[in-house]
Order: C-alpha cells, then sequence, then structure tokens
C-alpha cells in the first residue's frame, strides 16, 4: 500500500458530531500529494471552552464557515474506497465521521481503516518528539501531516 488518506478532525464540544475542522492528507506512492485544511461551523456554531483551550478555535473565527455537509464534497473522493489512516482513528476519528454524517443524514461511505495509535501504542506528541516530525498537537492538519509521516515509516518498517 503506498497510497493513502490521513485524517484528523477536531471537535468543538465532547459531540462526536460537533467537527469544526478538517485536516487530510493525501499520499500517493510515498508523497504528499495533496493537503485540505478547512475550519467548519460546528452546530449552531457552539464551542465549550474546554475545548477551545484544546485547540484554539472560536466560533468567532468560525462564523463564516461552511457546516460539514458543505464541506463533505470536498473530503468524500479522498475517504470513500480509500485507505485511510488516523490517530487513535478507532476511538474519536472514524467515529466523529461516522456520527457527523448521521447528524446530517448522509451515508457513511465504505473504507479501510488504519491508526497509527494501535500500531505504534504511543501518543502522536510522544511519537513526533521521537522520530523528529514537526508537530502543532490539536491542529488538524498538523495532525494529519504527523499521522501520515507515521504511517509511511510503518510501511517502510522503519526503526530508530
Amino acid at each position: 500500500m503506498d497510497s493513502f488518506t490521513a485524517i484528523d478532525f477536531e471537535t468543538a464540544q465532547v459531540y462526536r458530531w460537533s467537527i469544526c475542522q478538517v485536516g487530510l492528507v493525501r499520499v500517493e506512492n510515498g508523497i504528499i500529494k495533496d493537503e485540505i485544511n478547512i475550519l467548519v461551523q460546528p452546530p449552531n456554531n457552539y464551542y465549550w471552552n474546554r475545548f477551545t483551550d484544546i485547540h484554539g478555535i472560536t466560533s468567532n473565527m468560525t462564523r463564516n464557515a461552511l457546516t460539514f455537509e458543505k464541506v463533505w464534497h470536498q473530503l468524500e473522493p479522498f475517504i470513500k474506497g480509500q485507505n485511510v489512516v488516523a490517530h487513535n482513528s478507532f476511538s474519536f476519528d472514524f467515529p466523529v465521521l461516522k456520527t457527523t454524517l448521521e447528524y446530517y443524514g448522509m451515508q457513511t461511505p465504505e473504507y479501510e481503516k488504519h491508526c497509527t495509535y494501535r500500531i505504534f501504542r504511543q501518543n502522536l506528541a510522544s511519537l513526533c518528539e521521537l522520530y523528529k516530525i514537526t508537530l502543532n498537537h490539536h491542529d488538524a492538519l498538523s495532525d494529519a501531516k504527523a499521522c501520515g509521516e507515521l504511517f509511511l515509516k510503518y510501511l517502510k518498517n522503519e526503526k530508530l
């Protein structure tokens, strides 16, 4: 497998359907070919302060952003029928995508799921420090890029 999509979501609240940022990186033949970084207006543009403290995204930043169902067409080709990887994906990112699509009455596409947390058994920040990967943690695009780099290392069987 030399082509995959790395993805990360940030949410505005504890509710899985409250996506406020999507970061996506498309890797083809081991090279990043495309990046998507989208601020998304969560339902009612409502944030819990605790979540803003984590990722720094506020309702003012997403006031004029599109809601998820209006940006899904940009993301779906990178997910549907693809190998998709995220960090801690089975506990967070994949349920967030599924729940958000359900919230908006949309079908969840079929795709192959991979998780760098399950592969490496460490948190993203520690792995990035270990492998000297640049990370602006809890920025969705930075997290997706880091996850993509880790998955590439795994695919190439690189060891330190």
